[in-house]
């Protein structure tokens, strides 16, 4: 019992640790956004080209796997078919995004940056592929960041979209937008829904004799509340611009991929990357490592773009902090299943 005890308590001064340093690294990272956001820059653009990172490692690996003997005479080899390589015209290229969202899609400026340099640049016959990866999130934040990927389509650029882990909600609003559009066979797809949570404490006011005045110019100019007392009418007319809100997510998808059955999809359910290919979500069942790859075999140009930002001191900081806190999370976590089973 005293030793139960004893890790017990070791658990609540972890947990305490914990729950202080993801304070601090709030602190650090909300002071880090304001100095990002005074700068108004999105970051410096940097261009990896992952087809000669590819070959150049393909090659490396080749000589260490070949016996010492025979290593100068396939380096020179390899030297020429490089060179012939080189001088051969390239038949695509395939210029890489990536997006991971949040809540509020707050990579979206950066995406949009780089849309716009891109559509400066495409040729006939480019392919861009977008490596999304989205839970979704506000309707109007999504909205304007598969707004994005419509203007390439707009350009003319061939859009691929690969999706690893999730496209849901407003991650597939994006996702829809592709011409050909990938997922992993785990891969969560859809969730074409609209939801609302709404507390509402005004009985808890009530009891207390704290009345809540509400104020408004417009008969819907706020229909349900958090503090007052919502009203039926006002939760009717809620739950209809709930429904006007999906029903026009349901037109973007519609006009985007003509071949669903929206009345099948559009329940908000969501799909593994298998199950959504039946249904008509996605093209194809894949990775998007495996579709680059297929792309660097063809011997396509392949580039990889972004914008990278100076983190400042704070910045930094939270970054360790950050990692810190996944770490002792996780080993939180680990000693309490132990100590769950050890119990049973």
């Amino acid at each position: 019992m005293i030793e139960w005890l004893a890790e017990y308590g070791m658990f609540l001064a972890k947990t305490a640790t914990l729950v202080v340093a993801l304070a601090l690294v709030l602190a650090l990272m909300a002071r880090g956004r304001r100095r990002g956001g005074d700068s108004g820059s999105t970051g410096q653009l940097r261009v990896t080209s992952l087809d000669a990172r590819f070959s150049g490692r393909q090659r490396q690996l080749q000589l260490a796997a070949t016996p010492k003997s025979g290593r100068r005479q396939l380096a020179k080899r390899l030297k020429r078919e490089e060179k012939q390589a080189a001088k051969a015209a390239v038949n695509e290229r395939v210029w890489v995004l990536d997006f991971e969202g949040d809540l509020k899609a707050s990579a979206t400026p950066a995406l949009s940056e780089l849309i716009s340099l891109l559509i400066a640049q495409l040729e006939s016959g480019d392919e861009v592929v977008l490596r999304l990866t989205s839970g979704g999130g506000l309707v109007h934040s999504y909205g304007l960041a598969a707004a994005q990927l419509d203007r390439l389509r707009d350009a003319g650029a061939r859009l691929t979209v690969c999706v690893d882990k999730v496209a849901a909600s407003g991650g597939y609003m994006m996702a829809c937008c592709a011409h050909h559009l990938i997922a992993a066979p785990f891969a969560v797809i859809g969730s074409i829904g609209v939801v609302a949570q709404i507390p509402n404490v005004h009985r808890l006011l009530k009891k207390h004799d704290v009345d809540v005045e509400l104020l408004t110019a417009g008969r819907y100019k706020r229909t349900l509340t958090v503090l007052g007392e919502n009203s039926e009418e006002g939760r009717a007319k809620f739950l209809e611009d709930l429904q006007s809100t999906h029903d026009l997510f349901k037109q973007y998808v519609g006009e985007r991929r003509p071949q669903l059955d929206l009345e099948q999809v559009a329940t908000g359910e969501i799909w593994y990357g298998s199950e959504a290919l039946s249904q008509g979500l996605i093209d194809a069942v894949g990775t998007s490592d495996a579709y680059l790859l297929e792309k660097l075999s063809s011997q396509a140009r392949v580039l990889h773009v972004s914008l990278t930002s100076r983190r400042g001191l704070a910045g930094r900081l939270a970054k360790g902090a950050e990692a810190g806190v996944e770490r002792t999370l996780d080993r939180v976590l680990e000693r309490l299943g132990r100590l769950g089973w050890e119990r049973h």
